[in-house]
């Protein structure tokens, strides 16, 4: 038991937002229902702890890859990890949390193998439709292993528990929010490129949003998230269209964004898809080709099959595909707002309060 009665939970995520963002929806229920948070981050992940309520402690940690660096750096990662798990090992032995919850990547292995060796109860929450590398690690090391993405392939004798992907408060407060399907008023494009591999779809969109029609261009206002060094050509692109655009390395009001669009642009991030989802949009998807066992795409695939969304993969990826993509959503409003249904259906809107469920049972010593 925590400090002063309160129950304690370590949350252990990595440094992208696709870890961070639902590690934040679940800080978020632990700390209104009482509890004490303690987020062990690394130093990238530290970045996004603005977004978490402030009551939140943030411990950051030592963490490496070995897919990172040069020889030296891959022949200093086991002591930078062990030395992690070190100071992991001394935080817990003082802090004495009832549950570390890990949502993966590397920086999530100290809290874990700590929380291993203590013998702490621990559970694991993956994202994608495809287990990361570090919780396929611990898949077998932990009392219960929480999917966002149903289903996903577990190692054999780890049971998986359907929980969806929590989102963010700002997100829960656009659930559903009323669609207006594509018409003669103006249209609404979001481009979401994630923290990773963006650069296509600077290259891309602009290029094939010239080939909409005149009319519907006219029509369009464009937000698009581009890498800093990319801003200047792609507003150039929207300029030479004419068309009314923002470009930014990050918007902090996508939820905001994503209820007034007709129309989502995405990769296909876990936390991309939940969002989408539980907002309730038409979206075309561009998996990221080089996520790790191309987990993007099996991300995708639930909506795609729902019919919620097309996807398009990166080698079928031109403007003339997209622009096409684009036309079978923006040139057919019934089919829009069908899509958005779709999307609506595909959402798991209690996917914090299932996931709140399972840590809940497991810090008490109750089998899920």
């Amino acid at each position: 038991m925590g400090a002063e009665g309160a129950r304690h939970a370590i949350i252990a995520a990595g440094g992208t937002g696709g870890h961070m963002f639902p590690a934040q929806a679940l800080a978020e229920a632990l700390v209104r229902q009482g509890w004490q948070v303690t987020l062990s981050t690394d130093a990238r992940g530290a970045r996004y702890a603005g977004g978490f309520p402030h009551v939140v402690s943030v411990q950051t940690v030592s963490a490496a890859s070995f897919a990172q660096g040069g020889l030296l750096a891959k022949l200093m990662t086991p002591f930078k990890i062990l030395g992690g798990i070190v100071s992991a090992l001394l935080a817990q032995r003082r802090l004495r949390p009832d549950i570390v919850v890990g949502f993966g990547g590397y920086p999530t292995i100290p809290a874990l193998a700590a929380a291993y060796l203590a013998r702490r109860p621990r559970i694991l929450h993956e994202q994608n439709g495809v287990l990361g590398r570090v919780n396929a690690l611990f898949a077998g090391r932990v009392q219960a292993v929480a999917c966002g993405t149903w289903p996903t392939p577990l190692p054999q004798g780890v049971r998986g528990h359907h929980t969806g992907n929590p989102v963010r408060a700002a997100v829960m407060a656009r659930a559903g929010a009323a669609y207006t399907p594509p018409g003669d008023w103006p249209l609404s494009l979001v481009i979401i490129g994630g923290s990773q591999g963006a650069r296509i779809l600077s290259e891309v969109v602009p290029t094939a949003v010239g080939k909409l029609p005149k009319g519907m261009q006219a029509r369009l206002r464009i937000a698009q998230q581009a890498r800093p060094e990319d801003i200047e050509r792609v507003t150039r692109a929207y300029d030479y269209l004419g068309i009314a655009a923002e470009v930014q390395p990050f918007f902090d009001d996508i939820p905001r964004r994503i209820a007034e669009a007709q129309l989502v642009i995405s990769r296909a991030g876990a936390s991309s898809v939940a969002d989408i989802a539980i907002i309730g949009r038409p979206a075309i998807f561009i998996p990221f080709a080089a996520a790790t066992a191309d987990h993007q795409t099996a991300n995708a695939r639930p909506m795609v099959a729902a019919g919620a969304s097309l996807a398009l993969a990166e080698r079928e990826l031109n403007a003339d595909s997209l622009a096409e993509a684009m036309l079978e959503i923006l040139a057919d409003p019934a089919r829009a707002e069908t899509m958005a249904d779709a999307a609506l259906a595909q959402s798991v809107p209690d996917a914090t309060a299932r996931l709140m469920g399972l840590v809940t049972d497991i810090a008490e010593g109750r089998q899920p």
